[in-house]
């Protein structure tokens, strides 16, 4: 009875889990949050962040002098020849213990500039998850957008097929009353056929538009919703009036700029080190060790612990090694550094001229979809009102019903229009302040 009451407990916490899973809807921050927590790129930069972290440990250490022990033991067994034609069976041991440490005085400054570079790449891992974020974060705006947008076209879709099927009623009881020809009613049911496929094409696009969001935040399709955020109607305030401001902002902070810079400290530190193998190197090292000695044809040998300190002693060297002749290593190696720099120089260029090129062209899109929004707004008015007039001629019966689908399908077609260029002009408007460093909520 106890098991039976358990296991009825754990299907109720599983069914209550996915009806939670199914009826939770996420938020905008909720899918870039977890975006930026699951993302398998961030999660690589994260973990090369934490390599790059290691080498700068291990770059620190190459300042500090090694320190190692040893100690060793041999055994010799065999015949040994103590005088000329004499020989006998000996059994000796010997025993060694010894610690050593050993110091790079100078060469080149090689250690110190290796350090300098250890740090410059972490520094530069980060500024490259930064950007990987941000990227990561303006793709999870896209696809938001673009599920409110189908949402909207959807509705839209629905509207005019709930409008269809009262205007098949509306004509069958005209045709009943002798008033129309019965084949109205046939070309209302054509129009409410096409309807409900066009609501199936939205649900549809809908799905799919879910379904990318889903996969892009790496969570099960299934149950999976958004909140419908209020996308007021945009205005010309959204717009920058000017490239400038964006321009200057962005060349001064954008991550590119920023990383191709750094890249070009990374080459000049290359430099410095490649050219630390046309400098001598010294080094300084320390021994301390003592051994002990003793085998089975003598039994008056001190003890292992008096050898062990008769024999105990010091070791001092410091050597100094001069490049001669590296059969032209260092110089190729200087050679390749330089021309590396000049690499870079020219990507931190290349990096300028993308970001000011992708601005211009995001600033001029927002320009473009602004007045393509404010076009379609009037469009949509000047339709609502000829489908009006269209819907009283029709009852009055001076128009057909060929003539109302007309007026109402350039009524559907302005209206999608609003909804496409409405959620283009936001996202576009989204881009500029990504250029800017702003939040990408939506307004």
């Amino acid at each position: 009875m106890v098991q039976l009451k358990k296991e009825i407990l754990i299907v109720f916490c599983l069914i209550s889990i996915t009806v939670f899973s199914q009826e939770r809807k996420w938020s905008l921050q909720d899918c870039v949050t977890h975006a930026l927590n699951n993302n398998i790129t961030v999660k690589r930069t994260e973990n090369q962040l934490l390599i790059d972290e290691q080498d700068v440990v291990a770059a620190k250490g190459r300042f500090l002098p090694s320190l190692s022990a040893s100690a060793s033991h041999g055994i010799s067994l065999g015949q040994t020849e103590l005088f000329t034609g004499s020989f006998v069976n000996r059994t000796s041991h010997s025993t060694s213990f010894g610690v050593g440490s050993s110091a790079t005085v100078f060469n080149g400054l090689r250690i110190k500039n290796s350090y300098e570079l250890s740090k410059l790449n972490l520094e530069t891992t980060n500024i490259e998850l930064s950007k990987i974020k941000d990227d990561i974060s303006l793709n999870v705006v896209d696809a938001y957008l673009r599920v409110l947008f189908n949402k909207e076209n959807l509705e839209i879709a629905q509207v005019q097929y709930e409008f269809s099927l009262k205007q098949l009623d509306q004509v069958k009881g005209l045709v009943d009353a002798g008033v129309q020809p019965r084949a109205n009613i046939y070309d209302a049911e054509a129009t409410l056929s096409r309807d409900s496929q066009n609501v199936t094409v939205a649900e549809n696009n809908y799905n799919l538009a879910l379904l990318s969001l889903s996969q892009l935040l790496q969570v099960p399709f299934e149950g999976f919703n958004v909140e419908t955020i209020a996308v007021d109607t945009p205005s010309e305030a959204l717009l920058y009036k000017t490239v400038t401001p964006v321009l200057n902002h962005a060349l001064g902070n954008r991550q590119e700029i920023t990383l191709a810079e750094r890249n070009i400290e990374k080459a000049s530190l290359n430099t410095e080190i490649s050219k630390s193998g046309y400098y001598p190197s010294v080094s300084l090292s320390y021994g301390f060790g003592t051994s002990a000695f003793y085998s089975n044809l003598t039994d008056n040998e001190p003890e292992f612990l008096s050898q062990l300190n008769d024999n105990k002693g010091h070791r001092f060297s410091l050597s100094l090694n001069i490049p001669v002749f590296s059969k032209f290593q260092n110089k190729t190696a200087v050679a390749k550094a330089k021309i590396q720099e000049k690499n870079r120089q020219l990507d931190l260029e290349q990096a300028k001229l993308t970001v000011e090129s992708n601005i211009q062209r995001a600033f001029t899109d927002a320009q473009a979809a602004f007045k393509t929004f404010e076009a379609a707004k009037k469009s949509l008015v000047s339709q609502e009102l000829a489908f009006n007039n269209s819907k009283e001629r029709y009852n009055i019966g001076s128009m057909t019903a060929y003539e109302l689908e007309q007026a109402r399908v350039a009524l559907i077609n302005a209206q999608s229009s609003l909804i496409n260029a409405k959620y283009d002009f936001v996202f576009k408007t989204k881009v500029l302040d990504f250029y800017m460093g702003k939040t990408l909520t939506p307004r």
